[in-house]
């Protein structure tokens, strides 16, 4: 009786239908960090000031400044407030000058931004300032949640239903949900939108690795998963290149909406073989064979059989790792640089890690690359402490992505 993985080395466990799979899993992973653009890639605290057109009801050849110092409050060092305004009145332009205005509510007509490094994003479009500046974190929060119900969702789906449709409907969802949060008129539709755009992530990124390492010999598989997680660094750096050719957050959103695409991927044979499927599974099987040219041996596909192995995740483990990797990709722009040489530098800094985990999975094997670099990550952590505030952050940043993800 032969086992998937006898039949994996008849077949050839890395031959051309392996490599042609891999890459059209492993692309779209090149887009997934793009999806946290429209969140990263802010200014937080704008300069701004409230909309004060009213007035110019009672004066339209006011000038700028004018219109400025009749209806604005300044803060204690000269400045006008940012986030105060005073109460429209039904006066004439003489009276407003002769008596002045003193009551002073919130803005009530939204803002007017300036000085902004971009053309728009979410804070100046939905006005996520003064009261509501903290909605940017709740934002974050929201995807992050997204990402944790789509490991729920889409993983134990993959058992039931199969790995193909697991990858494939993600996939279709981060289509679909990117353009409709590029188009979202208000920030609640945007925040729905971003739930299941994690969501969505979350289901690709576990299934289409899944997918293709159990098309492929156990000699290969580790640089099946690095070759993902490769795709996902290079897609880290043109992030930044995305956002700072395209300064307005929705054109971006329409790009990557539309650089989603579908590409046709088999079902894994193996789980079609542990699902008591064998016709469909000895079908795609000979079509493998047929690609990579080999011959299958007489009867080696009569009693074929698979077994699926449950994969079972240190919750701990992948708890304290996504804690320290997501707390620095999700503040790239706190490190006092260009947020944009922080991000690409973020990206590259992966790169020679997931090189150097090819190498180290295979002679060292994955056990010990896990728990070597999983130290390493928490030393360097560690080492921060020893620094002020402020003191060699993206180098700290760097390291500890470098040796606490690569291997994961």
């Amino acid at each position: 009786m032969a086992d998937f993985g006898e039949i994996l080395q008849a077949i050839g466990d890395f031959g051309l239908f392996q490599k042609v799979i891999l890459l059209g899993l492993a692309l779209p992973h090149f887009l997934l960090p793009v999806f946290f653009c429209s969140f990263l890639f802010i200014q937080s605290d704008p300069e701004r000031h409230c909309n004060t057109d009213w007035i110019l009801t009672a004066d339209p050849n006011l000038t700028s400044e004018e219109q400025l110092n009749l209806t604005l409050p300044r803060e204690e060092d000269g400045t006008f407030s940012r986030c105060r305004m005073f109460v429209p009145v039904d006066w004439d332009i003489g009276a407003i000058r002769e008596y002045g205005l003193n009551d002073t509510t919130g803005c009530q007509s939204g803002w007017v931004y300036h000085s902004t490094l971009y053309e728009s994003t979410i804070v100046t479009d939905f006005d996520l300032v003064c009261e509501k500046s903290s909605m940017t974190s709740v934002v974050q929060t929201v995807m992050m949640t997204g990402l944790l119900v789509g490991s729920f969702i889409f993983g134990p789906t993959a058992e039931s239903y199969g790995r193909r449709r697991t990858t494939q409907i993600p996939a279709v969802l981060l289509s679909i949900f990117t353009f409709i949060a590029g188009v979202s008129p208000n920030f609640y539709i945007y925040l729905v939108s971003q739930f299941i755009i994690g969501t969505a992530l979350g289901g690709y990124r576990i299934n289409s690795t899944v997918l293709a390492t159990e098309w492929i010999g156990v000699k290969k598989r580790s640089f099946a998963s690095c070759m993902n997680q490769m795709f996902g660094a290079l897609g880290q750096c043109a992030m930044a290149y995305l956002v700072y050719a395209i300064r307005n957050w929705r054109t971006a959103q329409y790009v990557m909406s539309g650089a989603q695409a579908i590409v046709w991927i088999p079902e894994s044979a193996r789980w079609l073989l542990g699902n008591g499927r064998n016709q469909e599974a000895i079908k795609l099987i000979r079509k493998a064979a047929a690609i990579n040219k080999k011959n299958i041996p007489e009867n080696l596909l009569d009693k074929a059989k698979s077994f699926i192995y449950p994969l079972f995740y240190s919750v701990l483990l992948r708890f304290s790792l996504n804690l320290g990797y997501f707390c620095l990709v999700l503040n790239v722009g706190k490190f006092g640089l260009s947020i944009f040489l922080v991000q690409f530098l973020f990206g590259i800094s992966e790169i020679p890690a997931h090189l150097l985990c090819i190498w180290a999975l295979e002679l060292i094997g994955r056990k010990k690359s896990l728990l070597s670099t999983l130290l390493i990550g928490g030393l360097v952590c560690l080492l921060t402490l020893i620094f002020s505030q402020g003191e060699f952050p993206v180098l700290y940043a760097q390291l500890t992505r470098i040796h606490s993800f690569a291997c994961q």
